[in-house]
């Protein structure tokens, strides 16, 4: 494995990766507790899966197992029909049924190729490499267990539709894989077929969120939904090679939803108006640093981006930072705790964007986060 090879990611820094793989070998205790934590789960990952949208009980309206489903998350049997139909929605409150179709095993596939793939890059263990090539080939490649390239049935209602377009946001966790597989790149285990395999799947996805009704419908959303399919959008166009739709889409839409979203305050209306309003501001906000990272890479200055009456991420970040220490003072619901990793990695995005160091003092006091140990310290890591 070349040490110094510049992984291929779209969203993370490859500087900032080498560096940390530089740390990591000098014995830099800033990165060495999240290295171990992160190493601890990679030995985990390799007892995991595979997994596979064929594996589910239920069988999708097409009758091909292979065709990704999920029921919507807010959604609930009717208390007041005998056959609980149509399904009322309960905003915020997530319906455990959710876990026995596709949703779960997106997600436990993408985090572990993930895991596999950055403790790879970092360590150079083959093992690593060949078991997050095992996950990805079993989910994308092989016949009987590959997922098809689109989302007919994405978040369907029961008693109402059998897919909707805001489904898409569960793809967002393909991102991952695309990080992955640039991680992944010198290694044996992952293969030029391999690479090309994945570049097909994921160009037909594309044309897929381009083309389809669910697609143009999630495109048209106002909220984070919006936010996060320009970011897939943005990436899965890069990973295929088509440049010219990533940088369409940050210079004729990502930066048109600034005015919409975005209140010269930074408040963000849409996702107030959430029972999770900080966890989705938050959401959101993220999907705003993906589209900042990846403007970066044509010369556009998103971070710093303003309208004339000051609406901007940066705006956005000031007002949402003081609450993740101070959540009484909050004054829209959030009925659920805050994930502080999840915190974490907005606060520490925003210091080292705008080289702020009142984000890094908001972390020092976070509670119930082990700051050293976080994955973040290896993705996102502080200097000085």
């Amino acid at each position: 494995m070349d040490q110094t090879r510049s992984p291929k990611v779209f969203i993370l820094d490859p500087a900032l990766l080498l560096e940390v793989k530089k740390r990591i070998h000098n014995q830099d205790e800033k990165v060495l507790g999240a290295w171990q934590k992160l190493k601890s789960q990679a030995a985990d990952a390799l007892n995991a899966g595979p997994f596979s949208v064929v594996h589910k009980a239920l069988t999708p309206p097409s009758g091909d197992k292979r065709d990704y489903m999920s029921i919507a998350p807010y959604w609930w049997p009717n208390p007041h029909t005998a056959d609980g139909l149509p399904y009322i929605r309960r905003d915020g409150e997530v319906n455990p049924e959710r876990t026995k179709l596709d949703r779960s095993a997106i997600g436990n596939m993408s985090s572990h190729a993930d895991t596999l793939a950055l403790a790879y890059f970092y360590s150079g263990e083959e093992a690593f490499a060949e078991k997050a090539a095992q996950l990805l080939r079993t989910w994308f490649m092989d016949e009987e267990t590959r997922m098809n390239p689109h989302l007919n049935y994405g978040q369907g209602i029961r008693g109402i539709c059998d897919g909707r377009g805001i489904g898409i946001i569960e793809t967002r966790e393909l991102l991952k894989v695309v990080n992955a597989i640039g991680l992944l790149e010198g290694s044996a285990a992952w293969t030029a077929e391999d690479q090309s395999t994945l570049i097909a799947w994921f160009t037909q996805y594309l044309d897929w969120l381009l083309q389809s009704d669910h697609g143009q419908d999630e495109a048209g959303q106002a909220n984070n939904h919006g936010t996060h399919y320009d970011v897939q959008v943005a990436v899965f166009s890069l990973f295929t090679g088509e440049k010219d739709i990533s940088k369409r889409v940050i210079t004729e839409s990502a930066i048109l939803r600034v005015a919409s979203q975005i209140e010269p305050d930074g408040r963000q209306p849409l996702e107030l108006a959430r029972t999770k309003a900080l966890g989705y501001s938050t959401m959101n906000l993220d999907g705003w640093l993906d589209l900042a990272a990846i403007a970066a890479s044509f010369g556009i200055d998103l971070y710093n981006y303003k309208t004339a009456d000051g609406r901007g991420i940066r705006a956005a970040l000031d007002y949402i930072a003081p609450f993740y220490t101070e959540p009484e003072a909050f004054p829209y619901p959030q009925i659920q705790p805050m994930d502080m990793n999840t915190v974490m990695k907005l606060l520490r995005r925003g210091a080292l964007a705008y080289d702020e160091q009142e984000y890094e003092r908001i972390i020092d006091r976070l509670p119930s986060i082990n700051t050293a140990q976080s994955r973040i310290q290896l993705l996102y890591p502080a200097f000085g």
